[in-house]
């Protein structure tokens, strides 16, 4: 890069190529106008695409009214979201965070907090292989992933990792000492990869029985992403703590941590907080987008749309012999292929579909709930032009 366009923003997220100006819906455009489809979402995020009509009004309105003023005031909307948020799922208290992770901290400090309280003595989470929970320290060690830990260390204590989607591994680390678990529905990051229903309806159970909670990460697989308003909705389970955030907001920044009252009984004045958890613009926005997708009509409608798109990647897996694999669930869908998934990606984006990369030599697709028939239609013929590629 030449002084002229150098960058003081740290490079943690490498060389970066393209430039978006707008964005409408399910595609964005560039500074030359030109149109990209986004099946990347923001990495899940804009789950109503962008610039919906009902947000940007909510977000202009909040805007003219109140932006910040700290967790020490009643803030109203977010009374509101918190009631909503409960009404809709398994919880009965909300924690406001601005991001996954930061859900993902608050939910481990309720697990440890909750042990602590009874005076159990336990303190070890379990979690799984290709899991990803974020990049704070209580994350990071939870997950256990050196791609993203190293250089980083030492890692907090108190974490065992086993095999994912395996019941008799699982059952052999379960001991006195195992406080909760910790597991994702879907697997983002991981390689898009679902746990089998079977698998949460054991991990549930073995929960019941021996006081352990239970702490679904839907940060990326939640608000709608599934076909349900959460992915643990398709297992027929209540989890005790979940974390949420990406499509929440649907490009606000905004997470949340939800808990049954026993869960939290730890959490009282002073033992958490966040400086702008919470905050009027964000609560605004949040309470839009809920409202829309917890709708059922809203519901069925993503329903339908990610299983034409799961029949139409599935005849291309038929059809190609480079693809290994399509998997996921919803409108989370990954394509693994034998060739190398970050040249896949880059030759995916070169004929303007968005797409962003995952790990077991995976392509993650993750449209806009909003994606219509027209839209998959149009990412399926770039995907085949890529693919044709291939056998040439």
């Amino acid at each position: 890069m030449n002084k002229k366009n150098k960058s003081f923003v740290m490079p943690t997220y490498g060389t970066k190529k393209l430039k978006f100006l707008k964005g409408k819906g399910c595609y964005l455009y560039n500074n030359n106008n030109e149109k990209y489809l986004d099946f990347a979402s923001g990495i899940a995020v804009n789950s109503l695409g962008h610039c919906h009509p009902k947000l940007v009004s909510a977000l202009y309105k909040q805007s003219k009214q109140l932006w910040h003023v700290s967790n020490l005031y009643i803030i109203e909307k977010q009374e509101q979201f918190a009631k909503l948020l409960c009404k809709s799922s398994f919880a009965d208290k909300v924690f406001f965070t601005n991001s996954g992770t930061e859900s993902i901290e608050c939910g481990i400090k309720i697990i440890r907090g909750y042990h602590s309280y009874h005076n159990t003595g336990r303190t070890n989470i379990i979690t799984f292989d290709g899991s990803f929970h974020g990049r704070t320290f209580g994350a990071l060690s939870a997950q256990k992933n050196k791609k993203y830990s190293k250089g980083f260390g030492p890692l907090l204590s108190g974490f065992k990792k086993v095999e994912f989607n395996n019941i008799k591994k699982l059952k052999a680390v379960i001991d006195n000492k195992t406080a909760g678990i910790l597991i994702e529905p879907v697997q983002g990051e991981g390689g898009i990869r679902p746990a089998d229903l079977k698998f949460l309806q054991f991990i549930k159970k073995i929960c019941d029985e021996n006081d352990i909670l239970l702490f679904l990460d839907e940060v990326q697989c939640g608000f709608g992403r599934s076909g349900k308003l959460f992915s643990h909705e398709w297992a027929k389970i209540k989890p005790d703590i979940m974390a949420v955030a990406k499509g929440i907001g649907s490009g606000f920044p905004l997470g949340a941590c939800l808990s049954t009252s026993k869960a939290c009984v730890s959490m009282t004045k002073g033992s958490h907080g966040s400086t702008y958890g919470g905050n009027p613009l964000a609560m605004s926005v949040g309470l839009e987008v809920l409202k829309i997708v917890s709708n059922k009509n809203f519901l069925n409608r993503v329903d339908k749309a990610s299983r034409y798109f799961w029949g139409k990647l599935k005849e291309l897996e038929n059809k190609f012999d480079i693809i290994k694999e399509v998997r996921g669930a919803g409108l989370l869908l990954g394509i693994k292929t034998y060739c190398d998934n970050l040249e896949f990606s880059e030759k995916l984006k070169k004929y303007r579909l968005l797409n962003v990369p995952a790990a077991d030599n995976t392509i993650r697709l993750a449209p806009p709930l909003i994606v219509s028939y027209k839209e998959i239609d149009e990412s399926i013929a770039i995907i085949k032009k890529v693919l044709k590629q291939y056998n040439e």
